[in-house]
């Protein structure tokens, strides 16, 4: 019997090699679509799910109130918090602080390898799944001098990543931790699903002895490490936040009250494995991030799954006419209803399988640039998973294109259709009609959403930032540099086509210093405000063109400037400090003295408001900055990299562009907007597909009418017009339809950041009249061919 069907179901595919060819196409298309996103959201959910108590290892995350009213998150955390925590609750487990410093050298004799550094505490190892490959569990990271390594940077340095523990490297990267370290063990790599990428970990018991004073890592109010929890089996995140929620307020409370200081910020712990998806937070609470992209692509899959199928739908339905009489014959000699329904279920799923093969084919074609675009290294491997989920997602296509072609075939009456009469109903021409709306209506969304987050993505990139990113390079100063850096940036200043340099610890894309603990003339009992800063150097206001309201910035023609600061005019305003020029700041037990106001720029991304910010000055900086002459980059920076390489013997010369590095804070966006350019053009090409179908149906039905139409004068321009009319309406029912649904969504897409685009009616007004010219242009193709079909055939009784 199935044996039968397939011939059947084979045999009607050739038949029709057109209806066939566009179902194949159309199928292969949505479900070459779906696998890719599906590939995309696997690799996205995936991401931080390495370690083997996931579900137990959480992050803690500390807010605090702006001077607006507003809550600030932050992933920094007092430096007492950890100890504190395990020692006070008992739901934790273990609990480590964890501070990323800058990338420096790492040698081994003769070698020398750039490595990204981790100050980690001793049971960094027990809370992350980082598995080791050699070293003793127990007396890892509990030695000050002790670091452990990866296996890449072993095998670079030693040659192997097996008994090299207990000998010696030197590290060449922040001043106070220049020195020679043990290797107490080596890690094998991060997995590629891990987020936090590092090469080496240093005890964080020696990053707190160092640093103690300069960041006040012994205070409450300090604003430094990360801390990351393992909590016991068991334990309610709910109910232990709960509990944590006013602990550093008590602590700071307690620790700085009497000196009148007072903290109103909460902590919360939040999963560490949802922080990659998590990561944005409104007013102290997770509200999304890139989840909310996982879910968006996730509805657009659905959407263009269902789009191919309502194809199918439609071209099953349009060619229903030249198989009533086989429905009739089968059904006269004894076939069952439901014996018609799984054969038309069958002839769907070996049309889907076929499409099948065709969105697998697609996919190893468009793999590479797709993985481009996603800057994901997804490969289509056929793991048991991977062959499920295509499997699950086949029959699940196939049964849903096949469902309403097999109903609505297998319901015909043997006695009207053996006679060649198609019984229709208003009811079904309304659904096929309403399968066409709802797809155009996705495509128009999908186009109208395609053009905001373009003029979103634009807006972020011409924004006037306050400073100027163009043609500005910047290197870490590592190596020799830091034996005097000044020297080298004043020789750097005179290489032709340099126009000027200057140093910073930090950068303008998020990377700040800051904290709370700022007191000035005038504060009010309790007044918190976190503030975010840079050490700087002379030269920055020239190089980054960055403008002052008031005063000036630091110039070496006034001797030592270790005791002064700027402010942004924020940061003014929130200390409500009058006539602020010369008077006194106590920035975490240091005076400062206020010689400038710099007008207010974007030291962040643009979905938060400008904030308190402060400039102070010091010239040992992690980060140099060049401003280069426009049009001369390529020469500048040849002579650029000669000229540090003959500082820096052995040691290459690697430096990134500003403006490509602010764009890279955006990457998420970027990725999305042009993912969605082309998900919206396959959409709309698939709907074009199932309006095509209907178009084909509609001139079928119409055939005898159109005929007599010709024969009593009717032009080919009035029979065009006649059929485009009522797909015309369709289009312009799914603009209605479609206009409401994208003005919500990207309205509040939007409301995510602080400075955006205002919507037009334009985009709306161009999205309508793209997808209504494209339904005339699928339309005409049919109307004209029905229109200058011959009469005479047309009026032939068949």
């Amino acid at each position: 019997m199935f044996k039968n069907y397939f011939k059947i179901a084979w045999r009607n595919l050739q038949k029709d090699r057109l209806f066939t060819f566009l179902n194949l196409i159309g199928l292969s298309t949505g479900l070459a679509s779906v696998l890719l996103i599906y590939m995309w959201v696997k690799d996205e959910r995936s991401i931080d799910k390495f370690n083997e108590k996931d579900s137990q290892v959480f992050q803690v995350i500390k807010t605090s109130p702006n001077a607006d009213g507003t809550i600030e998150t932050h992933e920094s955390t007092p430096g007492l918090l950890a100890q504190s925590m395990v020692n006070e609750f008992p739901e934790v487990e273990y609990a480590i602080a964890v501070v990323t410093d800058n990338t420096g050298i790492l040698s081994a004799g003769e070698k020398h390898m750039k490595a990204k550094p981790k100050f980690a505490a001793k049971d960094f190892f027990n809370v992350f799944s980082y598995r080791l490959l050699d070293g003793v569990p127990e007396k890892i990271l509990h030695d000050k001098h002790g670091v452990v390594i990866s296996e890449s940077l072993a095998l670079k340095l030693f040659n192997t990543a097996k008994g090299i523990t207990g000998k010696t490297v030197v590290w060449d990267g922040e001043d106070k931790l220049d020195g020679t370290y043990i290797v107490s063990g080596v890690y094998a790599d991060p997995p590629s699903n891990a987020s936090d990428q590092f090469d080496i970990v240093f005890s964080f018991a020696l990053y707190y002895d160092t640093f103690k004073d300069n960041y006040g890592l012994d205070k409450w109010y300090s604003n430094n490490p990360s801390t990351y929890l393992l909590l016991k089996k068991g334990t309610n995140a709910k109910r232990f936040n709960e509990k944590i929620r006013d602990f550093t307020k008590a602590k700071f409370k307690a620790a700085h009250g009497e000196k009148g200081l007072k903290w109103e910020g909460i902590i919360f712990v939040q999963q560490y494995s949802d922080k990659y998806l998590y990561n944005r937070y409104e007013n102290g609470v997770p509200v999304g991030g890139r989840m909310e992209y996982v879910k968006l692509f996730s509805v657009i899959a659905i959407f263009i799954l269902v789009i191919a199928c309502i194809n199918f739908m439609n071209l099953a339905t349009a060619r229903a006419s030249r198989r009533i009489k086989e429905v009739g014959i089968r059904k006269v000699s004894g076939a069952r209803r439901r014996t018609l329904i799984f054969q038309y279920l069958g002839e769907s799923m070996l049309t889907t399988l076929l499409s099948l093969a065709g969105a697998i084919l697609i996919v190893s074609l468009v793999l590479p640039q797709f993985k481009e675009i996603t800057g994901k290294d997804l490969d289509l491997y056929f793991t048991t998973d991977l062959i499920l989920a295509f499997l699950t997602i086949t029959l699940i296509t196939g049964l849903l294109a096949g469902s309403y072609p097999a109903i609505y075939l297998s319901g015909f009456r043997p006695a009207i259709i053996l006679k060649g009469k198609l019984s229709r109903s208003a009811g079904e021409s309304w659904i096929r009609k309403g399968l066409v709306v709802f797809q155009f209506s996705i495509s128009v969304i999908l186009i109208i959403s395609v053009m905001i987050v373009y003029k979103q993505m634009n807006l972020i990139q011409t924004k006037n930032l306050g400073y100027n990113k163009d043609n500005i390079i910047q290197f870490a100063n590592e190596g020799r540099l830091r034996q005097d850096l000044g020297s080298f940036i004043t020789e750097l200043k005179k290489i032709p086509g340099v126009v000027n340099a200057a140093s910073m610890d930090g950068d303008l894309l998020g990377s700040h210093s800051g904290g709370g603990g700022i007191n000035w003339p005038g504060k009010l009992p309790g007044q918190g405000i976190e503030f975010d800063g840079l050490d700087v150097d002379y030269n920055l206001m020239e190089t980054l063109d960055i403008k002052m309201a008031e005063g000036r910035f630091f110039s070496n023609q006034f001797g030592s400037e270790k005791d002064k600061v700027l402010f942004n005019e924020s940061a003014i305003a929130a200390m409500g400090l009058k006539d602020p020029l010369g008077q006194t700041v106590t920035m975490w037990g240091s005076k400062k003295q206020i010689i400038g106001i710099v007008k207010d720029f974007h030291f962040e991304s643009l979905y938060k408001k400008v904030g308190p910010f402060f400039f102070r000055f010091q010239q040992d900086n992690g980060n140099v900055i060049v401003k280069i002459k426009a049009g001369q980059e390529k020469e500048t920076i040849a002579r650029i990299e000669k000229f540090y390489k003959s500082y820096n013997l052995g040691l290459p010369f690697e430096y990134t562009f500003l403006d490509e590095e602010y764009r890279l804070l955006y990457a998420s966006e970027h990725r999305v907007s042009v993912l969605s350019r082309y998900f919206a053009g396959i959409a709309m090409i698939i709907s074009c597909l199932g309006l095509f179908g209907l178009a084909a149906f509609t001139a079928q039905k119409r055939q005898k009418e159109i005929g007599i139409r010709k024969v009593v004068g009717a032009s080919v321009s009035n029979i065009v017009a006649m059929l485009s009319k009522d797909f015309l309406t369709l289009a312009l029912a799914a603009l209605v339809i479609a206009t409401p649904f994208a003005w919500y969504f990207m309205n509040k897409w939007l409301q995510d950041f602080a400075y955006r685009i205002h919507i037009g009616w334009t985009a709306f007004a161009i999205a309508g009249a793209a997808a209504i010219l494209i339904a005339l242009i699928t339309v005409s193709f049919q109307a004209i061919r029905a229109a200058i079909a011959n009469p005479v055939k047309s009026l032939r009784t068949e």
